[in-house]
This record gives structure tokens, sequence and C-alpha cells, in this order.
């Protein structure tokens, strides 16, 4: 068969993507594209190239960014921003790999599928990669006189400054570089900040002419969407090229017969003793599909659970706080297994190092105990029938899924075939194999090709990059004669220019756009029917089509917890799924819900009514399973709930392992995505909902923790008094809310299940409703870092200010955020994102920068907002375009599972249709006028917002100039 110049290379009809995948061959360039017809309704489109590096400059990843600024047919700055201001696209971004590019779009609106689909490919074989844009992505000098001060921008340059701030990306960084000495997969694709300098344009546009060839592409299609209508398009694309050799080929790592060890400093704060360590194996290649299954199930039983052999170990050591470690690795052409420990003393690296190997030599030897085993094999199986991408979209998910083969010149549909590996495991251990034991043998015990990776605190090391960086400069400098400074001078001035010049209005007008006509003038309703299981107690019904599984959750009240139980919430909620119960230990505990569900857990469920803005709170619950197992998922809920754990040293003993593992996340959680902790503590200055998640789950809780450490060695029995108390506050009926999320089958089980729950739990509930206590928080502060970078945020409340929210709101500050934002901060400020988010219920309306250079350059920005509006108002192309991507935000596309937690947190919020048509109405009638209004809001957000910032050396200055209060995280 011959289409649109593509031949059919192979058909095949299969049950795990529910549908019909065939493989293409463009004959004239020799192209290849998977086409993947099914019913979802989320069309997903990508083209991925190989593109293996030669070094650490981040070529691939500058490529990556800079290709979407602007093409031959779109010859706006940036196309993927237009695109993101005014598309219902469900996804649209692009990744770097270490061994391939990946631009994946996708929409459930067909013309906006088809928009997207044409730009991208228009981007990626015809982009306009001037030496600005080059300079703008990737690194440039930025010299605003010949005499200095110079500096280093560049969007990619201070992502990984960002990177190569937090110890955990390091340390996953050197494992993977460890793993492979002899490979491109030794070299940093996303690019090393020391050497990214070295990056030249020529090379740069090498790089892209060399690798970014139809030839070296593969194409992916997935969906509703006509099948004949995509290879025309694509086909249309590769007009006019030929098949050219591409040496593009990914080598294997020959193996060694040798362990290696390697130690690598990390930035670490004053005082910091503790190091993180991984041990890493080379496995087999990806390609066999079988092995790589048996090795999810392998890495499942190792450490899947708390109670799994490998992570149970090394945590009841004592001698780290944390595991650490990627666990299986498959996106190479060869896996890999990481494993290892954080907050360890870098004495005691040998010792665990030992214990890990000491473990995997008695699971082998003794034998895995089949509880595991079953747990394993019913949760990966479960995974994959489940098919849960959360928010990335099904397709894309199944395209990385062929990728892991195809792109090594194997067969696309391997990866995705799994039900017959996953059937021939399941009788090889029905006939008595020794399965995972012998893997254990094989892939770890007898493998010599491991490599041991320490980072080991440096306190000097911050200072020392700094140091580095400013004499690199100044070397710079020195070497220029004073028409080399000038012309650096006047390459600044033109990209500053070319940044801030706007793109004009006929090649704005080349960008497809939708319009406010094409979009639907109603909300569509999500199923929720609301019943009385018992008196006071409501059972919340989404009916949806689940392929069988049953979506469960359990709601309690913790309206009467007192404030000084609070910040013991996320440890509760962990312990009910994680210490034990009276029944089973933690380990027998996990296996059991891994074998008879889809998992488990329990934590504080919080959220804002729109009627009071007071918070909705609650301990959540949750659990799946497929329908023929939902007595048993509510017969663990109830274990869970009514049989706690009353061995008291086995309880202390999981609660320290528990707080030094949150701590641990926290800590390295903050270098990593600063962002989200500045958020949590701008928010907790305006609602009762922002405080009570500063309290469990942002720095105040960082702090506590590390109280609740201190009290675990001072006092055990008031802390297990204390969790007991809160026990008594938390587990009881009244109240109680049942949501479920199933097919009509499924809704019948859980409401016969529920029922039984419900009559089982206490009567009474102790105390009385409590309100939330104000944190006490300074308008302005500072939190200490050792990071090359800074997370910059400013907040205020708008309900507060006097201005309730319109849904004009949403369209004007969506349009800063991918517009103004866009370019002030990360364009010409060279952060790697800036965020502006308005909780339309509790009016906190929070601006946040990420991996970002700059304070005080930001803050203005901030604060240039209202100006910004006033002397930009929006042509009627433009509010159109904000109109849109607004309303594209609103109906995001959701998973039924998703769409049932939705629907539970609008009836918990009271946010009625009524009010959400409301909503629809006013953004679609949007004008200029509504963007001149907000202006006026903005203005008052400058004057009265409070400001919270997270970083190192340019945190600490703007702090001392300002006058902020100021706290060392880290310490």
């Amino acid at each position: 068969m011959n289409t649109h110049g593509f031949e059919l290379l192979t058909e095949r009809d299969m049950r795990e993507v529910r549908g019909t995948a065939r493989l293409w061959r463009h004959a004239a360039t020799g192209a290849q594209l998977l086409s993947i017809s099914n019913d979802d309704e989320n069309k997903c489109f990508g083209v991925n190239f190989r593109t293996p590096p030669a070094d650490s400059t981040g070529v691939a990843h500058i490529l990556e960014h800079s290709v979407l600024c602007g093409s031959d047919k779109y010859p706006v700055k940036e196309p993927f921003v237009e695109l993101l201001k005014g598309s219902l696209q469900t996804f649209l971004n692009a990744f770097t790999f270490p061994d391939k590019t990946c631009y994946p779009v996708a929409s459930a609106n067909l013309q906006d599928f088809y928009n997207l689909m044409d730009v991208y490919m228009d981007a990626v074989f015809h982009p306009r990669i001037s030496e600005d844009i080059f300079r703008q992505e990737g690194w440039h000098i930025e010299a605003e006189s010949a005499d200095g001060p110079w500096a280093y921008k560049g969007v990619v340059y201070n992502e990984m400054k960002g990177a190569y701030s937090s110890p955990d990306s390091v340390l996953a960084e050197q494992s993977q570089q460890a793993v492979f000495p002899d490979t491109l997969y030794s070299l940093d694709s996303g690019g090393n900040p020391e050497v990214i300098p070295d990056l030249t344009f020529a090379a740069f546009r090498e790089f892209h002419a060399r690798y970014y060839h139809p030839s070296n592409a593969r194409f992916f299609f997935w969906g509703d969407d006509p099948e004949d209508e995509r290879l025309r398009r694509v086909a249309e694309a590769l007009k006019g090229y030929a098949a050219r050799p591409v040496d593009s080929a990914v080598p294997l790592q020959p193996r060694r017969e040798t362990p290696r060890q390697i130690e690598v400093p990390y930035a670490a704060a004053q005082g910091e003793k503790r190091a993180l360590f991984t041990v890493n194996w080379l496995l087999d290649e990806r390609g066999d599909i079988h092995q790589a299954l048996l090795m999810e199930m392998l890495e499942h039983i190792l450490e899947g659970l708390p109670g799994s052999p490998l992570r149970r170990a090394l945590i009841a050591s004592g001698l780290g706080e944390d595991t650490t470690g990627c666990g299986l690795e498959t996106d190479l052409r060869q896996m890999y297994y990481s494993t290892g420990l954080k907050g360890v003393d870098p004495r005691k690296v040998p010792e665990a190092e030992m214990l890990i190997f000491e473990t995997l030599a008695r699971l082998a030897e003794e034998g895995i105990d089949p509880a595991a085993v079953e747990a394993a094999v019913n949760t990966v199986e479960f995974a994959y029938r489940e098919n849960n991408s959360g928010r990335f979209p099904r397709g894309l998910a199944a395209m990385i899924q062929a990728l892991s083969t195809w792109l090594y010149d194997g067969d696309p549909l391997a990866a995705l075939a799994w039900e017959a590996p996953l059937a021939a495991i399941k009788a090889r251990l029905a006939a008595g194999e020794k399965v995972f034991e012998e893997a254990i043998r094989r892939h770890f015990l007898d493998n010599a090709h491991r490599a041991t990776v320490i980072l080991l605190p440096d306190q000097q090391l911050e200072q020392a990059r700094i140091e580095a960086e400013s004499a690199r400069l100044a070397t710079a400098q020195q070497a220029c004669d004073a028409t080399a400074r000038q012309r650096l001078v006047a390459e600044t001035a033109h990209l500053q220019a070319a940044q801030a010049a706007p793109d004009s209005p006929e090649a704005l007008a080349s960008i497809p756009r939708l319009r406010v006509d094409d979009m639907p003038p109603f909300n569509t309703p999500l199923p929720c029917r609301e019943e009385n299981l018992a008196p006071g107690n409501t059972f919340l019904c989404h009916e949806l089509p689940t392929q069988g599984i049953v979506y469960a959750g359990l709601l309690l009240p913790l309206d009467t917890v007192p404030h000084e139980l609070e910040p013991l919430l996320p440890l509760f909620a962990r312990c009910l799924t994680e210490a034990g119960t009276a029944r089973r230990d933690f380990t027998e505990l996990g296996a059991y819900m891994a074998a008879k569900t889809g998992g488990v857990g329990a934590d504080v469920s919080l959220g804002t009514r729109c009627d009071s803005r007071g918070a909705v709170r609650h301990l959540g619950v949750m659990g799946k399973a497929v329908e023929d197992k939902v007595a048993d998922l509510f017969a663990i809920f109830q274990e869970i709930l009514l049989e706690p754990l009353r061995d008291e040293a086995m309880l202390l003993e999981r609660m320290g392992q528990m707080l030094l593992e949150d701590k641990a996340r926290l800590e390295h959680g903050l270098v990593a995505a600063g962002h989200a902790a500045v958020g949590l503590r701008l928010r907790a200055h305006f609602t009762e909902a922002g405080r009570l998640a500063e309290r469990t789950a942002g720095l105040s809780y960082l702090q506590a923790v590390r109280g609740l450490l201190r009290r675990l060695e001072e006092e055990p029995q008031a802390l297990l008094a204390d969790m007991e108390r809160l026990r008594q506050h938390v587990v009881a009926r009244p109240g109680a809310l049942l949501d479920v999320t199933a097919g009509a089958g499924g809704l019948r089980c859980a409401e016969a299940e529920g029922a039984r729950l419900l009559r089982s739990l206490p009567e009474q509930r102790r105390g009385v409703p409590v309100g939330v206590r104000p944190l006490d928080l300074p308008d302005a502060e500072a939190f200490l870092a050792p990071a090359q970078v800074n997370y910059v945020g400013k907040a205020a409340n708008l309900i507060d200010l006097g201005y309730p929210y319109r849904g004009a709101m949403s369209v004007v500050l969506r349009s800063l955020r991918m517009g103004y934002l866009w370019e002030r901060v990360r364009v010409r400020g060279g952060a790697y994102g800036a965020m502006c988010t308005l909780d339309r219920l509790g009016g906190n309306l929070v601006l946040a920068s990420y991996r970002d250079p700059n304070v005080d350059e930001t803050l203005r920005a901030y604060d240039g907002l209202a100006a910004h509006l006033r002397a930009n108002p929006p042509d009627a192309a433009q509010l159109e375009q904000a109109i849109v991507g607004a309303i594209g935000d609103l109906d995001a596309y959701l998973l039924p599972d998703a769409k049932g937690a939705q629907a539970l947190s609008r009836y918990l919020s009271r946010d009625s249709e009524e009010r959400r048509q409301e909503m629809r109405e006013e953004m679609l009638a949007t004008t200029a006028r509504d963007f001149l209004d907000l202006a006026d809001v903005l203005e008052e957000v400058a004057k009265a917002g409070v400001i919270c910032v997270l970083g190192g050396a340019a945190t600490r200055a703007a702090a001392e100039e300002h006058g902020w209060v100021t706290q060392e995280i880290m310490s």
C-alpha cells in the first residue's frame, strides 16, 4: 500500500492501544511514521530526532528551545508562545533526552490539532535560528558598557545553573554518566553551565543541519483523527527533501569487568556534613521487552513499597535519611538501575553499599516472599491496564514508550505490546521458576559493570562557582581590545532591542488561530450525583467510563483538629498506609494493598469555599481497584483506620524514618523547585487554606518536621499521645463523605461497601470546630540556600484589596503570563520560567519566577504590570487570542478519574455550575476595557503585595539591601 508517498511497513490491531497501529515509511526521505488510530479524542502528534551530543555544551537542549523561536512560514519571535496564548492545546512542549529530542503536541479540537502540527513541523525543519536567538536561549555575555560589569545570560544557561544547584539533579546526572563512561551518555545533553559558554554559533547551526532532517525523523500520531490526513500533512511538510545518510546511531556501552567509584562535590550549606550516594548497574538493551517488564516488577519488589526489602533495609539501618537513585531507567538504549541513600555520613558509605549487596544476596539465596511477587505483578499489570498518564496525554506516553525501541532501529510496537511478555512472566512464575532471584544474581550480584557515585558536601563550592564565573568573564574582558568591547556592547544592545521589539501584525497574522466563535458557549458539566448513605454522611457518585476500575475516597473532616496538632497531619496520613496495623506489619500491609488494589494512600486535602473563603479541610483516604476487588479495597480502608499499630516501639521507629524522609525530600526540593515553596509561603498571608497548606507542606512544615524529630528523641510518649489524640479528632463517622468515580456497576459495589465502612466508624468525633489560626509572617522575607539561581515571588489578595473575581481577570492575567511576564522575566531576564496564578475562590494572586538569575529586576517586572497594560491595550486579534487561550484552560482535557476529582473539588468548594457558567460568559465577553480596569488592580498589588524570595548570593544581596527578614533555610 502506498499513500501520499508513504509505504506501509507494518499493520497490527492491538488491544494494548485499543486500536490499530500502522508503521509507514516515506519513500523519498526514509522518514518513518507510526500511526495509532483509536477512539481517544485527545489527539497527539510528535516529531522526534536522534540527537547524539558530542560534548556537554547543551547544544541539543539549546536547539530544542531555539527552533520554537520562529520559522520561515511563521516568522514571529516565538510561535510556541503565540500558540500557548490562544490554543485549546492539551499539551505543547518539547523535551531533550540524552540521545533524542522530541516535539510533541496534543489537542482534543481537530482544527487546533492541525494548527499545532503545522507550526511544529515548520519549526523543526525551517527554523530562523539567528545569532540573537542563540544568545537569548543559549548563552551570551551581557555587556551594558565596555568597562563592565559583564554577566553571562541565557535561558538554558540559567536553567542548568539551577539543575546544578540541586544535589538530586547532580546525583542523577553523575549516576548516568558513571554507568556509561564510553558513550554519549557520559555527556550532559542538557548542558553543564561551566561548558555551555564553549558552544559557538557555528557549531549550533551545524548541529541542526546534521540531525534535523527528515531522514533522521520519526513521526508519531495517536487518536481519532483521520489517518489519511495525517499522511497527507506530513507528506506536504516533506516536499523537496530527498533521502540523506545521517550518522546519528547510538552506540552500546561495552561491558566493563571492574566496578568504579566516583566522588563529586555538591554545593552545601554551612555546617552540612551529609553525603548522597548511589550504586548503579548497567543492564540489558531496552529492546528486550520481556526483560524490561521483568525488571519493572523487580524494581517494585526491591523498592516499590515502604516495606520492600531493599528499601526497608536501607531506611531501617539508620545510615541515611531517605533512599535515592532513579531505580530502573528505561529511556536509554541500555537500561540501568540506580539505588542509594541521601543524608548519609560519608564515612558510612562503604557500610551502606555493603548493606545493599548483602540484602540482594540474601534475597537471591533465601528467596523472595511470594506476597511481594504477587504485589509486584499486580501493580505493574494494573498500571499497564489502567494506562493512567495523568495530565500527560496517553498518546504521548505511548510515543515515549515506542521510542524506547524505535529510536534504536527496533520495532516501535514491541514496547507497546506488553500483553504477551506479561503472560510469559506469569507463566514462568506459575511453573515455579525463581524468576526474580535469578534476575538479582544476573543483573546485580554477578554484574561487574557497576559504578558507585558519592556526592560530598562542599560549603565553598557555591562561592567557588561565582568566583570562577567572574574570573572567566574578567579573562574574556581582558582579551578584548577596545573595538571588540564595543562590538559586545553593540551586540547586547541589539539583542535587547530585538527582544523588546514587537512582532509585526503581518507576522502575527501568520499564526493559525481559533476564533472566539469556535468556542463552545456552555460548560460541560461533570457528573456528580449526591446521595445520603446515612444521616450526616454523603455519597458522591461520578458515573464515568473507567474501564472497570473504581476510584474511591473517604474524606474525614479536620475542622476539630487543634492548632498544635496540625503539623502532625502529614505524618498521621502516612502512618495510615506506611506504619502497619494491628493485623499486619508495614511490609505485609504494603504487599497486601499492592496485591489487591491499584494503590491506597492518604493525605491532607485542602480547598477554599467560594461563599465564605473559609478552608475546606479533610483527611482523604483514597484508593483504586478493579470492580471485583472493591470489597478488598474497603476492607483495607477499614483496617488502616480502625486497627492502628499498637507496637509502640515499631510505631516510633517508623515515625522517625518517615520524618527523616520528609525532611530530606523537603530540603532537597527547595533548590530544585523553590517556586513551589515560595508560592505556599505567599498564600499563607491571606487565606485559611493557604495557612494550612504552609503548615502541612511548606517551609513552616519543614521547621515542624525538624521539631518533631527532636520530640521523638526527647519525649516519644508525649508524641504518641498527640498522635492518638489526633486520631480521635479525625477518624469518626460524623461529616464523613464517600466519593466514588466508576461505571454503574462499580458505583453499586462501592455504595454497599462504603455503607458498611461508615457504619464501622466511631459515632463521635473528639472536639468542637475550631478556626484556622493566622500565621505571623513578615511582609518581605528571604530564604537563603546554596543555589546559583533564585525563586522570586510577590503576592496580594485581590478580594482583600476590594476587587472580587470576574471572569475577565483570568483572561487578562493569562495574557500577561504568556506575554509581558514571559518577555520580561524569561526572554530578557534569563529566568527559566515565570508564573502568574489567581485563585478565583480565595482571591490570591501569586507571581513567581523559576530558576531566575535576578531578584530586583524581576520584582520591578512584577510592579510594571499595570503600566504595561495601560500602554499596550490589546487589539482585536490579541483580545481574541487571550480569550481562546483562557477558555482552553477552562476546558482542560481530563481522564475519568481526574474528572471525578474535579467534580469533588467543586462540590466541596460549593462552586456551582451556575457560578462556573457565569465565569465562562464573563471570559467570553472580555473587552479591551477589562485590561485597563485590571491595571488599577495591579497597581494596588505593586503597592500592597508581600514578597518572598528563595535563593543564593543574589537573594542574600537583595535582602541586605532592602532589609528583608532573612533565614538560612538549610540549617
